[in-house]
């Protein structure tokens, strides 16, 4: 028997009672007093604080940080998915080469990102006022380096063996193959991985900012804001950039179920 339910019924609930238990939380057990005996709110604002501080910050402090931070992670996931198709590209077509590419791909994921930051920005030097910052388009691309080269390599690999062998069968050669057989399979586990690597290169981006140096971008503005004890507007910033990366995973979802409607997998995409 199928639910008639909507789909979206179970996250609304979800949704809710986080907010419902940040609330909670934020007036009763994480709450301080002041020095008049009054009690506020400490390190977690209510939900009512950080709304009336976006009315305070306003549309333009938002769009202008994030314009900046997501040129960064658009340049770095264009960047870090075309080396990585390229690099597995490189493994299927020279299989002696795969575990070397492998390897190669695994240090750009062990690598902490947070500790190669400064090196990129000494070596790259600062951006101008306004620019991208080179540490994070950097760290976007290795943010989505691993995932989108794997995708495509078990994409490639899981192909239907017997989908291969008509191919052959009716005189196809190698190429023809990983044309019409090999690379339609592999879409649905390369648009997996990129579903994974749009959020990771907005976060890869955000911590490139922390030490690539702009004045610009969410980054510099979470900076600004922790060191100023704005509380309100930590949880405001960060709350718009779980928004936008959870954005960046639900318009690949929708992608992928538009464009590998055959895929078990993509039936709920973008849901």
């Amino acid at each position: 028997m199928i639910s008639s339910r909507p789909r979206y019924l179970g996250g609304t609930i979800g949704s809710l009672a986080i907010i419902a238990l940040w609330w909670i939380s934020a007036v009763t057990v994480l709450s301080r007093t002041n020095s008049e005996g009054q009690t506020v709110t400490g390190a977690i604002p209510t939900p009512i604080e950080v709304i009336e501080q976006f009315g305070v910050d306003g549309f333009n402090f938002y769009f202008k940080n994030a314009s900046i931070t997501l040129t960064e992670a658009a340049i770095g996931f264009l960047i870090g998915n075309l080396g990585a198709i390229a690099l597995a590209a490189v493994a299927l077509a020279l299989p002696k080469f795969e575990n070397l590419a492998t390897q190669i791909a695994v240090i750009t994921y062990c690598i902490p990102i947070v500790a190669i930051g400064p090196i990129i920005r000494l070596v790259l030097g600062a951006p101008g006022e306004g620019e991208p910052a080179g540490a994070a388009i950097s760290l976007a691309a290795l943010s989505v380096f691993f995932t989108t080269m794997i995708g495509v390599l078990t994409g490639v690999k899981s192909t239907d063996q017997a989908s291969l062998d008509v191919v052959t069968v009716y005189g196809g050669s190698s190429w023809h193959r990983l044309i019409k057989v090999q690379l339609l399979s592999a879409l649905p586990s390369v648009f997996a991985a990129l579903k994974i690597a749009a959020p990771a290169s907005f976060l890869g981006a955000i911590l490139g900012e922390y030490v690539g140096g702009p004045d610009i971008g969410f980054g510099p503005a979470l900076v600004n804001a922790q060191q100023s004890l704005e509380v309100a507007r930590v949880w405001g910033l960060a709350l718009v950039s779980g928004a936008i990366a959870g954005l960046g995973y639900y318009l690949f979802g929708l992608l992928a179920r538009k464009v590998t409607p055959w895929s078990a997998s993509n039936g709920k995409a973008g849901h």
